[in-house]
């Protein structure tokens, strides 16, 4: 039996094929988990994204009294604010006892979240406390079910000393 010196030893020959199988079964296991981060990534959403349907303005606004706030560096606020009600909390609200925003809460959230602030972040800031303050009354106004009754708030006074 005459052997080639160029043709690789028995042994040698499986182990190459073996090092080719556990690199295209490690390839695989990639590919696979990069597909599956993808299609979590970009197609999967959670059920209460689905539920959540965006609320419709029904283009009525209740206007709250305006109020004065100490703030807390000195010096006061006077701030009114309206509140834009969505269809659902216009139709909670239609005068019959039917329990819609009537306002307290709101109050109650902006003596709290002004009376904290100093007279510098209310002139300088005041962009961001709005979007703070809207936030906590959508929230406070927002139903153990999801249901909003107050889409957005605006300000209709804003006077400071």
């Amino acid at each position: 039996m005459s052997k080639d010196k160029n043709a690789p030893a028995e042994g040698e020959e499986t182990e190459a094929k073996g090092g080719k199988k556990k690199l295209l079964l490690v390839l695989a296991v990639v590919l696979l988990a990069g597909a599956g981060a993808a299609y979590f990534f970009l197609f999967a959403s959670s059920g209460e994204a689905e539920a959540e349907v965006e609320p419709v303005s029904s283009g009525t606004y209740l206007a709250l009294e305006p109020v004065a706030v100490n703030l807390a560096g000195g010096g006061y606020l006077k701030i009114g604010v309206a509140l834009e009600l969505t269809e659902e909390g216009a139709a909670a609200g239609d005068g019959h006892g039917g329990g819609g925003a009537d306002g307290t809460k709101a109050l109650d959230m902006i003596i709290s979240t002004f009376s904290q602030a100093d007279p510098s972040d209310v002139t300088g800031a005041r962009d961001a406390l709005k979007e703070a303050l809207e936030a906590k009354i959508i929230e406070a106004y927002t139903d153990h079910d999801g249901v909003r009754t107050v889409m957005g708030i605006y300000y209709t006074e804003y006077v400071t000393q």
